[in-house]
């Protein structure tokens, strides 16, 4: 038998505290959130905590430790969120719900620069326009992340914008410098929600990040499909009465004015059918009229008179 896997040195009364704690812990909060903590500022780091306080209790621990705690609790579906961990993570334990959380911790992030290797969050589109950039250099950076530059007034504007970076693609290091030179930060600093555990559901929950400001655009777009589409099936509400009512007046115009072009067009035809009527019947006229050759009409009154 391989003594591999053996552990020869006794586990630390801390580290074995430490599991325990955290087995508690789980077991008597609703709400168990693991977030990636990847380049979090340790100024940034108190920021948050502070705000979170009397909300969230935030840990730290390895990989090892926290899966030992969850198989500690026993507890069917939390076994899940081992599958969520990654290198640099915190563990947070709360009563409050588990996405009002997950938006707490969005809402605590800090646009910030990208790194070369980092994994755009999405498409990242340079728009044309002018920038404090002085010719030099910086015309070939530019140029080579896809963009074309001009000279005016003595600083470089772009002319033509080009995405310099796609969704769920890696960042150059090239698209990295020209972002940081042109002050576009589209990185969040902060902590990143990964999967939670909801003890109430006994489910565990991924891709829990909450982007409040997407989330609205996204039901404003919604909402202006669904008003159009109602008032398009002529469907009556309070919001859309006022557009069919809108649509109904447009459409009486319209309908009036073809009336009214369509019987203009039509009166100038009727009087020239008069117009030929009456030609026709006069040239009938004429050739139903006996024609009188006056010549032998004189030449037999000069015969009766001799």
């Amino acid at each position: 038998m391989s003594n591999d896997n053996v552990r020869l040195k006794p586990i630390p009364d801390e580290k074995v505290e430490l599991v325990s704690e955290v087995a508690d812990k789980i077991k008597n909060v609703k709400t168990v959130l693991i977030a990636s903590c990847r380049g979090l500022p340790s100024s940034q780091f108190q920021n948050i905590k502070k705000k979170l306080r009397g909300k969230a209790e935030i840990k730290f621990m390895k990989k090892n430790a926290f899966e030992r705690a969850i198989d500690a609790t026993e507890k069917g579906a939390l076994k899940n969120l081992k599958k969520e961990l990654e290198a640099d993570f915190a563990i947070f334990f709360s009563d409050i719900d588990t996405f009002e959380l997950s938006a707490l911790l969005t809402d605590s992030q800090v646009p910030t620069k990208a790194r070369s290797g980092d994994i755009s969050p999405e498409n990242i589109e340079i728009e044309p326009g002018p920038t404090d950039l002085p010719p030099g250099p910086a015309i070939s950076e530019l140029g080579s992340v896809g963009l074309k530059v001009s000279v005016k007034e003595g600083k470089l504007e772009i002319i033509k914008g080009a995405v310099v970076a796609r969704e769920g693609e890696p960042i150059s290091e090239k698209v990295a410098g020209v972002l940081a030179k042109l002050g576009i930060f589209p990185m969040k600093s902060g902590f990143i929600p990964l999967a939670a555990y909801d003890s109430k559901d006994d489910k565990v929950y991924v891709g829990i990040k909450i982007d409040k400001e997407g989330t609205l655009n996204e039901f404003r777009s919604l909402i202006g499909k669904a008003l159009g589409f109602a008032v398009g099936r002529n469907y009556p509400t309070t919001e859309t009465i006022s557009f069919l009512i809108s649509r109904a007046a447009m459409e009486e115009k319209a309908i009036g004015r073809i009336v009214n072009e369509h019987s203009s067009a039509e009166t100038p035809k009727s009087e020239e059918k008069e117009e030929i009527s009456g030609e026709a019947n006069a040239e009938a006229q004429k050739e139903e009229t006996p024609q009188t050759d006056t010549t032998e009409i004189q030449q037999d009154t000069k015969e009766e008179n001799n």
